[in-house]
């Protein structure tokens, strides 16, 4: 049997593409029973296939006899001769400081030392990789923890055996045999008396559901759970790739200095449900530190928001806000009230200058002498740069957000349109409308920045000065484009 074990981990790390000679393994181990076996495998291992080891163990500072577990991980290290690497952290603090449950605080803490050890000890000339303990019966346990608890088909699937620079080797390997490994080669272990309480919700899957499956419903459950989990991950893979070809379609990111933004076509939902849904998932995950929290509750939400008619807006985990206008769905992060950075509400413009505004980009002045010869010029016909006749600025000209009263003069009889009014009908998210900045003499507004100008202030054959203005980059999006107004 022993051989058995070894052959079938050695099999399911070549199959999987786990470890290659040259390669540098950090091996994260508890002094329990299946790390203790996960490193006499790999000790054993690291024979056929010339890798290096290096252990780490971290102490949580959760319970009286850590100090014993570590001490019991560097016998066997230095009995093997294999490095040891103790990292000592403060779960409680840390789980309490971020407002996360002992067991996620524990997973990152770990998972952070495994990784800082493994950039220390790392060669120029190795591939570094991060060996756990997760088996088959852990594999069960957390796709049955995911579905009681409402996942989808990523949940399902449950743990995979590699996953970026993290390998499981004995995930192809159930308890009973992981015990039996132990037992044949007289390996003593750590117990965690935790691990034996039905506090924790894996740990009831682990000693009366599984169990009770296992004996009164199917004999090797375990085993076709793990099955399924690998079919179910190649299926999320293709549907990942589906996932990411519709987000480039339908959604357009909006960067800014402080808060990002996604806008998301409603006609999104043309897609198939199941799709369409993956896309306001992965979206939220932009923006959510921890996938846990969003529910298929929010999605639902949020679908109900894009097909409601009129303005809304939504509240979401992690101050994540939705809101909807016209057919256009704005996803931003983080909690502030104002959707789009903060700037100054207004800047005196006496050209030439540069202004930077927060979010938008950098507008540059500039004055150009000598009037205009149509002959010789052509006026600018992009949407970031504009000309202006500068002598028929009347005041103080004004970078600034939009006041009551503002107006532009809309056609050569000069008649006048509302800023208020022309927003609307040029479709123009509600929020942004009291965020964004318009150059303004007084309450005429010459231009309001990637949509038109007034035609009060167009450049003529009787110009004398020509007022010059560019937007560079921000969430207009730059000056690459050349739609002609």
């Amino acid at each position: 049997m022993t051989d058995k074990t070894y052959d079938k981990v050695l099999n399911y790390i070549r199959r999987q593409h786990m470890v290659e000679a040259g390669d540098l393994v950090a091996a994260g181990v508890s002094g329990g029973a299946d790390s203790v076996c996960l490193l006499h495998l790999l000790r054993r291992l690291s024979e056929e296939i010339p890798f290096r080891i290096v252990t780490v163990h971290v102490d949580h500072g959760m319970r009286e006899e850590s100090a014993r577990d570590a001490a019991y991980v560097e016998k066997l290290c230095r009995e093997w001769d294999i490095p040891f690497r103790l990292k000592k952290v403060d779960m409680p603090g840390y789980a309490a400081a971020r407002g996360l449950s002992v067991e996620e605080a524990g997973r990152q803490l770990r998972y952070a030392a495994f990784e800082e050890v493994l950039a220390a000890e790392l060669r120029d000339t190795q591939h570094g990789k991060i060996a756990v303990a997760h088996n088959a019966n852990d594999r069960a346990e957390t796709m049955l923890f995911h579905m009681f608890r409402g996942s989808g088909v990523k949940g399902l699937c449950s743990i995979r055996p590699v996953r970026d620079c993290v390998i499981r080797p004995l995930l192809c390997l159930e308890r009973e045999e992981i015990e039996r490994y132990l037992d044949e080669h007289r390996l003593a272990y750590c117990v965690d008396a935790t691990n034996e309480e039905d506090g924790y919700a894996r740990n009831r899957i682990r000693h009366h559901i599984l169990p009770y499956a296992e004996r009164e419903i199917c004999a090797g459950a375990v085993g076709h759970m793990c099955e399924l989990a690998d079919i179910l991950w190649e299926t999320e893979d293709y549907l990942a790739e589906q996932t990411g070809r519709l987000y480039e379609r339908y959604v357009a990111e909006e960067p800014s200095q402080e808060r990002p933004c996604l806008q998301i076509s409603c006609r999104l939902l043309s897609e198939a449900p199941a799709m369409y849904r993956r896309v306001l998932l992965l979206c939220l995950e932009r923006f959510a530190p921890h996938r846990k929290d969003i529910t298929g509750r929010h999605i639902a939400d949020l679908t109900a928001l894009m097909t409601r008619p009129g303005s809304r807006e939504l509240s979401l985990p992690y101050g994540i806000r939705a809101y909807k206008e016209y057919e256009t769905l704005t996803l931003c992060g983080g909690a502030p009230e104002s959707v789009l950075p903060k700037a100054a509400d207004a800047y005196t413009v006496t050209p030439p200058v540069e202004i930077e505004v927060a979010g938008e980009g950098i507008y540059a002045f500039s004055l150009l002498e000598g009037g205009f010869a149509p002959d010789r010029q052509n006026i600018p016909q992009n949407r970031y740069t504009k000309w202006f006749d500068y002598d028929k600025i009347t005041t103080a000209l004004m970078l600034r957000t939009r006041r009551q009263g503002d107006y532009m003069t809309i056609d050569t009889a000069l008649h006048r349109k509302s800023v208020k009014r022309y927003m609307i009908d040029e479709k123009i998210p509600k929020l942004r409308r009291d965020s964004m900045h318009i150059l303004a003499d007084g309450e005429h507004v010459l231009w309001i920045p990637g949509y038109r100008i007034s035609q009060r202030y167009k450049v003529e054959q009787s110009t004398k000065r020509i007022l010059q203005v560019q937007l560079r980059g921000g969430y207009h999006g730059g000056t690459g484009r050349d739609t002609v107004e």
